[in-house]
Order: C-alpha cells, then structure tokens, then sequence
C-alpha cells in the first residue's frame, strides 16, 4: 500500500494544538456521554459541552516537568516525569509552525509512578528554539511498545494521557 502524505493547511500553532487533542478525546467523547446517560444526569448536553473544553498541561496524578529541561546534543533530560501506569513519553515535532501529532521524533518508555531525570533522544536532532509538544501516551496492552498505530483517523492504539479533560503534554521549545 503507498502512504502519500496528507496535505496540511497552516493553521496557528493554538490551533492545531486543540486539533491535537480534540482528535485524541475523540474515542472517548462517546464513552463519556453513555456514561453521562447511564449514570441518569438530566443536563447531558451542558456535561459534554464542558467535557469538550480541553486543554493541555498537567494533573494531579500525571505530569511532566518541563522547567530546567537539559540537552546534550540530541537528548533531552526531564527531572521528572509521573503517570499513572506504564506509558511511553512521547515528542511530536512542529512542522509549519503547527504541531503534528501524526508523528513522534522520540519516545521512551515509563514505569508506573515518578520517574526521575528522564532522558530522551531526538531522532531527527535538535535546534535551539525549535518548537515540539512533549506528552503522554499509556501502554494500554502493557507490551512495553509504543503502538503508535493509527485505530482510526486521528487516534493510535496507545493513547494520549488524560486527566479529565487536561492532556498530560506541554508544547516546549528545544533549549
């Protein structure tokens, strides 16, 4: 099968960072609303709309410190990183002046908890300056893989951290 490149229109980095992660709590949107249903919420359609204002940054269970991170080359160093279960760290790169969630330049895998001073290596090498969005992914088959294979048009199988409607991710630039 030939995989030709999707076109992509410029968009504000904001912009496609909201793509990002509406297009990650996608799968779960409906989940949620069945679940609004079945726990018999009269006002579902105001729950959805306030569970669909997401944003990025950390939560109480998972995080990503991004200040101080340190380079040497083509590695970045994190002083910490906590999930809630084994999961990956994952690096997309901004192409354009957007982020691209549809690739990663780097991952490394976490165990459950806080990890300390978390390298992670650039495959593409590093610019000073140079823009990614740094964020959580949960081994949800628990393979110790980063399945990043698309399930559908916008998710792959090992899925973006979230904390009720906050994406565990920072968009950071290269020190």
């Amino acid at each position: 099968m030939l995989n030709i490149p999707r076109r992509r229109k410029l968009v504000s980095p904001v912009v496609a960072i909201e793509r990002i992660i509406m297009n990650q709590y996608r799968v779960l949107k409906p989940l949620f609303v069945l679940l609004l249903l079945a726990c018999g919420h009269a006002s579902v359609q105001a729950q959805t709309q306030q569970a669909s204002q997401i944003s990025i940054g950390n939560g109480e269970n998972n995080w990503i410190t991004v200040e101080g991170v340190i380079r040497d080359q083509s590695t970045l160093t994190f002083s910490e990183v906590q999930i809630a279960g084994d999961g990956w760290l994952v690096i997309h790169p901004f192409e354009d002046g957007a982020p691209n969630g549809d690739k990663y330049v780097a991952s490394t895998y976490l165990e459950d908890g806080k990890n300390l001073n978390v390298s992670i290596n650039v495959h593409k090498g590093l610019v000073t300056g140079e823009m990614f969005i740094v964020m959580l992914h949960r081994d949800v088959n628990e393979n110790k893989v980063l399945d990043f294979v698309f399930i559908d048009d916008q998710n792959v199988m090992d899925t973006a951290v979230f904390e009720g409607s906050t994406m565990i991710g920072h968009a950071i630039a290269a020190p």
